[in-house]
């Protein structure tokens, strides 16, 4: 049968349909150099499907324990913007449901752009509930970036409707009214995490661009606010955005 397949028939089947035993066996024994090569690369991304099964499944297994023991509505919280110069630090808390399944999901670092924006999609269409909370630059210098990180934390998780069980992303949060686990690389180990960080990340990022409009000179939409040649010499030759975190700035302001 498939030996009279053509290559890109072979192709085809290989990446748009689901294989059987049996043709791949057939497949396996052509010796078409192409043949082989497709065969190669099949394998290689069923071998990718499952390493991100299998990540999936290891980053499930607190909602998975959560879950079996009652809890519903468990809330992985995260926030991103902490080190940059300029820009608020923005949290998201992020409630998923059970049947939940994205695979690829990670710590927003470890995606490309378009994959978390991709991924931002899918997590707000189908979350049970999601929100997020901003503390701005100003409000930074005056409390520090870690009660700041905290407040926005909190900000998002009142937005909640209900809220059985949280789990954060390394922070503890002192003031909560129901239990919770402060998580180390959270965002690497809990999809609901995993979640929040996305939607963090995406959110800030998309205000960040929006600032950019109003300071080109700045590249926020490129550095998201952090502290690299083009920002720096930006602030050299133009000075402070209302944006920027004097507190963090203190020691280049010294200098000036």
């Amino acid at each position: 049968m498939t030996e009279k397949w053509t290559i890109n028939q072979i192709k085809h089947y290989l990446t748009e349909e689901n294989p059987t035993e049996d043709v791949l066996q057939v497949l396996y024994q052509d010796e078409r150099k192409g043949v082989q090569a497709l065969i190669n690369q099949y394998e290689k991304r069923q071998q990718e499907a499952q390493a991100q099964q299998d990540l999936f499944e290891r980053m499930s297994q607190y909602e998975r324990l959560l879950w079996k023991n009652g809890s519903t509505y468990i809330a992985g919280v995260d926030e991103v913007g902490r080190g940059p110069l300029a820009g608020p630090v923005v949290a998201a808390a992020v409630i998923l449901p059970s049947d939940f399944q994205l695979l690829g999901i990670n710590d927003s670092k470890k995606l490309s752009k378009k994959k978390r924006e991709l991924f931002y999609q899918y997590i707000t269409k189908y979350a049970v509930d999601y929100a997020i909370g901003i503390v701005d630059a100003e409000e930074i210098d005056q409390i520090n970036i870690l009660q700041a990180s905290k407040k926005a934390m909190y900000q998002a998780l009142r937005k909640l409707e209900r809220v059985d069980h949280v789990l954060i992303d390394a922070v503890n949060l002192e003031q909560l009214k129901v239990p919770s686990d402060a998580i180390i690389k959270g965002d690497q180990k809990s999809i609901s995490i995993a979640a929040a960080s996305i939607i963090a990340k995406v959110t800030r990022d998309q205000m960040m661009e929006k600032l950019h409009q109003q300071y080109p000179l700045y590249a926020f939409d490129q550095n998201s606010g952090y502290g690299t040649k083009q920002h720096l010499n930006a602030i050299n030759g133009q000075g402070l955005t209302p944006y920027h975190r004097k507190s963090f700035l203190k020691s280049l302001l010294e200098r000036r």
